[in-house]
């Protein structure tokens, strides 16, 4: 059974990405909970790959890469977001659930 609950990592991403997107946070909140979601979606993914010996750590590693890789895409589509603002909110998102995941994982996936 899966112990990550992506509810959880959701909200705790958004609020670590508020401060990064403040000034265009009314614009970003949509797009950030959606992409935060895949990328919630995409570790659960991982953990349930790891318990049936499916993935790798490589591959696990390689995959959360491709979706943060997406989410910085689709967040920098926004009118008025930079590069550094978006890597700063993803990193700050995925900074706040790093210990929770890391652990559930039993490897350091970020």
């Amino acid at each position: 059974m899966a112990s990550i609950d992506v509810s959880a990592l959701l909200t705790n991403m958004l609020n670590a990405a508020k401060g990064p997107l403040l000034q265009k946070w009314p614009e970003a909140k949509d797009y950030a909970e959606t992409e935060f979601k895949k990328i919630g979606e995409a570790i659960l993914f991982i953990e349930k790959q790891r318990l049936i010996g499916k993935m790798t750590e490589e591959q696990a590693k390689l995959h959360l890469g491709m979706q943060k890789n997406a989410s910085m895409a689709v967040l920098l589509t926004l009118e008025g977001l930079g590069l550094l603002a978006v890597e700063a909110a993803i990193n700050a998102a995925l900074q706040v659930i790093k210990e929770a995941v890391n652990t559930a994982l039993k490897f350091p996936l970020i």
